[in-house]
């Protein structure tokens, strides 16, 4: 029988709920960056990507505020966030595997699903800015996905290492 989360010493649940939270947080952070560059809408992330679109600058101003982004900023960002998810999912599904409420296909899915949606993220946002800007609708999605993923394996997580009680 495998030992499940809630049935952890004390003192290692605590740990990992605070790794947990940590990284929840930390999720969050860059949330919060993509709303602040964005603004979560479709022609914010296109615009991040493709540059700021000149022809509707305001006369006065001279200077985009967004440029398009070169390949080398695309190879090191899709570098930095490809190692860094996959990190963090790797940590997320080794705890995710260990609770008691989710368990066969659902359970497959979300350990094994933000992997591809991750790859499928940064892959669109590569379409978007050399291939036509309708890859930012993938994005989108694929990222929802992503997000959605964590915050469920976190949640349960979190529930079952400091609050769930066996009976």
């Amino acid at each position: 029988m495998q030992k499940k989360l809630h049935q952890l010493d004390p003192t290692l649940k605590h740990f990992l709920a605070a790794f947990t939270l940590l990284l929840s947080i930390a999720t969050s952070v860059g949330l919060t960056f993509v709303y602040q560059t964005t603004r979560m809408q479709l022609s914010g992330v296109i615009e991040r990507y493709n540059g700021s679109d000149l022809e509707t600058l305001d006369e006065t101003i001279d200077i985009p505020e967004n440029y398009p982004k070169s390949i080398s900023e695309l190879l090191l960002n899709t570098h930095n966030h490809l190692f860094g998810f996959s990190f963090i999912f790797l940590s997320m599904g080794i705890l995710f595997f260990f609770n008691s409420f989710i368990d066969g296909k659902w359970k497959s899915i979300l350990l094994v699903e933000p992997f591809i949606s991750v790859f499928i993220t940064f892959a669109s946002m590569w379409g978007m800015r050399f291939i036509d800007p309708a890859f930012a609708y993938v994005l989108v999605l694929a990222a929802v996905l992503t997000y959605l993923s964590f915050f469920v394996m976190a949640a349960v997580i979190v529930y079952e290492l400091l609050f769930y009680k066996t009976s």
